[in-house]
This record gives C-alpha cells, sequence and structure tokens, in this order.
C-alpha cells in the first residue's frame, strides 16, 4: 500500500507551510511571553477559510477532507502550538453543531463561524472535574422558557475571546450541551495566565450566576450532551491534537537539524557525536510513525470508519509522547541555550508537555486504548 496525498492536498500542504513559515513561526515566541495571539492573526485564518476547514461548502466553509485538515493543524503547531488550538477547539464546535445542532442553530451559527465572524470555545472542564466528564457540576435549571445556568468552567482555551461557547451542564440530572453567547448576562469570564505551555491560547475561567438562555440554546436534547455531542466534538478534537503533537516534534526535529550541523564541540560539529545521532535518528522515526498514525486515523474518518475513533486515540497517544520526547531531546540537544528564551524549543517543550494532558490525557489513553484491545482479543488488533 502506498501513501500519497492527492494533488489538492499537496497543494494544501504547501500553502500551509507557507503561510505558517511567513506569518506565524517568526512571532511565535513573541506570543508566547505576551500570552496573547494578536487579533490580526485571527483574521488571517478566518480570510484563508482555516476556521471553516471542517464545515461543508454550503455552510460557507472550506470543505477540507480529514486529511487535510490534519496538515493545517500540523503546520500551524509547527509555528505556534497555541494558534493550532484555537483551530482545535473552534472547529470542535463547529463540527458538533453541524452534525447535532437544531436547523436554527445551523442557520444562525455556522456560517458566522465559517467566516470568522464569530469565534466559538468548548467549555467542559470545571475546577473539580477534568478526565472524569460525567461528574460535571454546572448546573441548569428549567425557568420558564429559559435556562438559567449555574456553576464555573476553567481551562477554556481562547474563553477571553470567545463570542459563543458550547457548555455542558446537568440538567434535571442529565448531561446536556448548551450555546452560551458572551454577551449573556451572569456570565463573568476571567483571564488566566503563567501557564506552563500554549501560554497565547488565552484561556479562562468563566463564573455563571443564573446566566439566562433560552430553550432553544440547548443543543440536540437534554442528556445527550456527553455521549453524542462531547463525543463526537472531542474526537475531533483528539484528532487535531495528535496532528498538532507531530508538528511540534517536526519543529523540534527542524531546530535540531540545524543547531547540530552549525554547533560545535570537542572540534567537531554536534551532528557528528554518536549519542546526538542516537536522538536525531529517534526523532526522525518517531516523528514519520506518528504522522502515519494520523494519516490511517484520517483516512477512516474520511471514509465514515467506526474503527477511526480509536486509530485516533493511538494516533494521539502515540503522537504526543512522541512530541515530549522530541522536545525533552531538543532541549537537551541545545544544552544552556535550550533553556533560553532567545530559542523557540524551550516553548516546545513547555507546549508539548500540555499535549499529554488535552483531549483525554495519555493514561487516559492508554486505558481506552488497552480496553479496546481486551475487548477485541481473539482477533487481530
Amino acid at each position: 500500500m502506498k501513501i500519497e496525498l492527492t494533488p489538492q492536498q499537496e497543494k494544501y500542504r504547501s500553502e500551509f507551510k507557507a503561510f505558517v513559515d511567513e506569518s506565524i513561526a517568526p512571532y511565535a515566541d513573541q506570543w508566547d511571553r505576551e500570552e496573547q495571539t494578536p487579533s490580526h492573526v485571527i483574521q488571517q485564518l478566518a480570510q484563508r477559510g482555516y476556521l471553516g476547514a471542517v464545515l461543508p461548502q454550503i455552510c460557507g466553509g472550506s470543505g477540507m477532507d480529514a486529511i487535510a485538515f490534519g496538515l493545517v493543524n500540523e503546520e500551524l503547531a509547527r509555528g505556534c502550538s497555541s494558534l493550532r488550538s484555537l483551530l482545535t477547539v473552534h472547529s470542535m464546535v463547529a463540527y458538533a453543531l453541524s452534525k447535532w445542532g437544531s436547523s436554527l442553530q445551523k442557520e444562525v451559527w455556522l456560517p458566522k463561524l465559517a467566516s470568522g465572524e464569530a469565534i466559538a470555545a468548548f467549555a467542559l472542564s470545571e475546577p473539580n472535574v477534568g478526565s472524569d466528564a460525567k461528574a460535571i457540576e454546572t448546573t441548569a435549571t428549567i425557568s420558564g422558557n429559559a435556562y438559567l445556568l449555574n456553576g464555573q468552567k476553567k481551562w477554556i482555551t481562547y474563553g477571553q475571546i470567545a463570542n459563543v461557547f458550547l457548555l455542558f451542564a446537568q440538567c434535571e440530572g442529565k448531561p446536556s450541551a448548551f450555546l452560551v453567547e458572551n454577551t449573556r448576562p451572569g456570565l463573568f469570564i476571567k483571564p488566566i495566565s503563567g501557564m506552563l505551555g500554549v501560554r497565547a491560547s488565552m484561556l479562562a475561567e468563566l463564573h455563571l450566576e443564573d446566566c439566562k438562555i433560552p430553550q432553544e440554546n440547548l443543543v440536540c436534547r437534554q442528556g445527550l450532551g456527553l455521549s453524542h455531542v462531547a463525543s463526537s466534538a472531542l474526537d475531533y478534537g483528539r484528532y487535531s491534537v495528535a496532528w498538532g503533537c507531530v508538528g511540534i516534534a517536526q519543529a523540534c526535529l527542524q531546530a535540531c537539524l540545524h543547531y547540530t550541523s552549525q554547533r560545535q564541540q570537542f572540534g567537531q560539529p554536534l551532528k557528528d557525536h554518536p549519542l546526538i545521532q542516537q536522538m536525531i535518528t529517534e526523532m526522525i522515526v518517531n516523528v514519520k510513525a506518528s504522522r502515519l498514525l494520523c494519516y490511517q486515523a484520517g483516512y477512516l474518518k474520511e471514509n465514515r470508519d467506526p474503527k477511526s475513533i480509536m486509530e485516533t486515540s493511538i494516533a494521539k497517544y502515540f503522537a504526543s509522547t512522541t512530541a515530549t520526547q522530541a522536545a525533552n531531546h531538543a532541549v537537551q540537544i541545545h544544552g544552556g541555550n535550550g533553556c533560553s528564551s532567545d530559542y523557540s524549543v524551550q516553548r516546545y517543550f513547555r507546549d508539548a508537555k500540555i499535549m499529554e494532558i488535552i483531549e483525554g490525557s495519555t493514561q487516559i489513553q492508554q486505558m481506552t486504548i488497552a480496553q479496546s484491545g481486551y475487548s477485541e482479543s481473539g482477533a487481530r488488533v
């Protein structure tokens, strides 16, 4: 079997790479220090159609196939993992609405999300709730023809600037999903700063105090918020993050190939030292393997194969651990320079660790993959 991109996918990849090389990578360290993403950069993503990547053209989207969507995530992460995280959460909400939203919700929101007129964020995590999503404490109470939301959300990517949140709450004891505009009375947004990695992703806490939203803001039906809405969004999120991890690892590899060719120790270039070659070899092999796993997940996703969900978990698990290892090697190879803000590898190191936590931690992926293996015992895994 030969894995080969289509001419359109090759064109996309060249376009993504050129954009990142010119407009993203040279400025990512500055955005990381400032802990914000400039609005003009987000406008560029919108103008290029990247924010509508997962939406069909009939909704104003780009209608990219799964592989093309993966490629743009890889390239954006190679330049700035924070910016890639915007594409992740925005696309998660857009995809979930396209699949589970009402006709009115689709009509109102999908064109705005596709064009970038509105930025969307995914509000699931809470101060006391991370991986155990079923334990969400935020509540939604029916009040006349509206819902009253009470509770807190935390670690909301681009929550500082989002126009609308896909927010999850318990409604009569049933996990449900709601659209909450950032202008709703009773919604208070508090910026989060000082994070280890993806510092430009403008995280926020959401505080809801009798936040009133109309009943038509319920997405899908009561009780299907996690099993249907969140699960479909998180699957796309894991896919996006997996490709993003490939991008981080690729950036580490490129930085090390350049540095070891220029830097000399003991009278010879670093690249000629056997232990350096060992680390470079591990990086090359694992980057290629991660990318192949992502191709496999993307191919299955494009063909609506149910196996794509597990293959996405496998890709996310391997690619995220690869990114962490590659970043660790990159800092080690750069030595003292690797710990300096003058070199991007320190940012890759911090960002890579975040990838092992978000969209299903490494341990959650291990549990999921192992359980799948046991359930398929007796058959070829």
